[in-house]
């Protein structure tokens, strides 16, 4: 007598691994920090301030964007003059993209600070900005709506230098 033995088909198993696998990486989406992120020490931030802070005709900052599904995705060294963003340098493969492909969405720290305040008054569900000890922001975190996904936006401002004459800046 032979014993009859289940037999599984070969794409039924990977139909399961490839579920297993994608249900795994859409955990990993969430809120959680990545294992490939670099933590920096904070600046002396504070969530009030900000309003005693005018932003000059020139600087430079380095600027991370990130979250959601937006074109404005990387880090970018930018130099303002006269207030508009007259170099953007992309410091990562999907900065480098954008100032290649859509050189015009890399924004002034000024139209930062305009969609943070278009999205408290449109109500967003969430508009937070934190602001350094001289006053600029440093961070700015929007959702507009609480229960879409992918329409988050968040910047940090980094390496914020007012500049005068014409200077460029280092980095």
């Amino acid at each position: 007598m032979t014993t009859a033995r289940s037999r599984v088909p070969v794409r039924f198993l990977a139909s399961a691994a490839l579920v297993v696998g994608v249900s795994g990486a859409t955990a990993a989406c969430g809120d959680e920090p990545s294992a490939n992120a670099v933590r920096a020490k904070p600046l002396p931030v504070s969530s009030a301030g900000g309003a005693g802070w005018k932003e000059p005709s020139s600087y430079a900052y380095t600027l991370r964007s990130g979250e959601g599904e937006r074109s404005l995705i990387g880090t970018f060294r930018v130099t303002v003059r006269d207030g508009k963003v007259r170099k953007a340098v992309g410091l990562d493969d999907s900065g480098r993209r954008v100032v290649k492909e859509l050189p015009d969405q890399v924004p002034t720290i000024g139209a930062l600070l305009k969609e943070a305040e278009r999205a408290e008054r449109e109500k967003a569900h969430r508009s937070e900005t934190e602001y350094a000890a001289d006053g600029h922001p440093v961070r700015i975190t929007l959702d507009w709506e609480e229960s879409a996904i992918d329409d988050e936006a968040l910047y940090v401002i980094s390496a914020y230098t007012p500049l005068g004459g014409a200077a460029e800046p280092n980095g």
